[in-house]
């Protein structure tokens, strides 16, 4: 993370749940879709989402396959999107 960027990992997962549901709307993906993508379930996705719960970076990089994007890129945006919370 950027030097003097707010590390909370809580005001970093809820950047990251809104990167992951702006990305799977751009594709015009259900959380249904997208989960069996990743080979995830809904509900865990749900959850990711709604900022309930923390990924593993393995889930992470499914996540980013599954959203034909880059694991790197979607951390950068969350980053940015952290920043301008």
């Amino acid at each position: 993370m950027c030097a003097g960027m707010d590390t909370d990992p809580d005001t970093f997962l809820l950047a990251y749940a809104r990167v992951l549901r702006r990305h799977r709307k751009n594709m015009e993906l259900s959380q249904e879709e997208l989960a069996f993508r990743a080979g995830l379930s809904m509900r865990y996705i749900s959850l990711l989402e709604s900022g309930k719960h923390q990924p593993s970076l393995g889930t992470m990089k499914a996540l980013a396959d599954a959203l034909d994007t880059s694991l790197t890129a979607m951390i950068g945006e969350a980053e940015n999107n952290n920043d301008q919370a």
